[in-house]
């Protein structure tokens, strides 16, 4: 059991942030454990082929017996959408002494694996943000524009959420393993145990593709921040769009429909047009228009502007 103290300065400072570094390290877990990451193994069918020439075990070697991964590769972002070159750069500037000591808190107790030398583990770190490198430009670089649009979806709906009904209806909404008391947030992790002030630190909410439960830092000296499952995971490698129904398509056209029925959840013009096949541009075109007559509504999230459907344009097309 984890609780984090927050007081009222810290909620009103507490933000939501995309971290491609989490999304490349947690995804680490997949291949081993097919079974425990279903709604991941699409991407997983994906990408495989193309890992074929990376030596994978310094990566996979990483993750602990209970899925942990050390907390010196999961670093809280310090911007809502960092690139992952400014992340793996705080990787690579990592002391030595505190990455030997991650990997082994995150192995609880249990041997390290002999391809992780931490007898040398400056070259260990240095090694390991070069393949992690390799990595994200195999498996998560081409689709991470997909990716970062429910992300930021998801960040979206949970700031609306924290607006309607303060740190109560967002926490209670967040996940299962989340409850939120009196000012407290206990998180149900199994195996780790600690209290912690947020008192000044501030609380880094964020949502992650490659989690099933919430993901913590494992020590309490770490800022405080919190991994949990985006929603529309499921959703992420569909490739057909909604056709629209007829009499949608017959009042406004079948592209504005088919963009209608896309917006079930927040997307960026990028996100619709990768769906869709067609131009940002006239993603763009056609959302102005949409947004005019009252069916869509937008709302920037970072450097993103992100469109979903007003109650208008749902009950238009349901």
């Amino acid at each position: 059991m984890i609780e984090l103290d927050l007081d009222v300065e810290d909620l009103v400072g507490m933000r939501f942030a995309v971290s491609p570094l989490m999304e490349t390290v947690m995804s680490l877990r997949i291949p081993l454990l097919p079974t425990y990451f279903v709604l991941q193994m699409p991407w997983w069918h994906r990408v495989r082929d193309d890992l074929a020439g990376l030596d994978m075990r310094p990566l996979t070697a990483l993750v602990g017996v209970r899925r942990w991964v050390p907390d010196f590769l999961t670093p809280r972002p310090e911007v809502p959408v960092a690139s992952f070159e400014e992340e793996l750069e705080l990787v690579r500037r990592t002391p030595p002494d505190k990455v030997a000591a991650d990997i082994r808190i995150a192995h609880a107790g249990r041997p390290v694996p002999a391809c992780l030398d931490l007898g040398s583990p400056a070259r260990l770190r240095d090694r390991i943000a070069g393949l992690l490198r390799e990595y994200w430009e195999a498996a998560l670089a081409p689709y991470w524009t997909r990716m970062r649009g429910v992300l930021e979806a998801d960040m979206l709906y949970r700031a609306r959420q924290f607006t309607r009904g303060g740190a109560r209806l967002l926490f209670a909404d967040l996940h299962p393993a989340v409850r939120w008391r009196r000012g407290v947030l206990r998180l149900d992790v199994p195996a780790i145990d600690y209290r912690a002030d947020v008192t000044g630190r501030g609380l880094c909410l964020m949502p992650c593709l490659f989690v099933r439960g919430v993901a913590p830092p494992i020590s309490a000296d770490e800022p405080p921040a919190l991994a949990y499952p985006a929603r529309g995971i499921a959703t992420l490698w569909e490739t057909e769009p909604p056709r629209g129904a007829e009499a949608v398509v017959a009042l406004i056209g079948r592209p504005k429909a088919v963009l209608l029925g896309c917006l079930d959840r927040p997307a960026s013009t990028t996100d619709l047009a990768g769906r869709l096949g067609i131009t940002p541009g006239a993603v763009s075109q056609h959302l102005t228009v949409l947004y005019d007559a009252g069916l869509v509504t937008r709302a920037r999230v970072g450097r993103i502007v992100l469109y979903a459907r007003t109650d208008l344009g749902t009950r238009l097309v349901t």
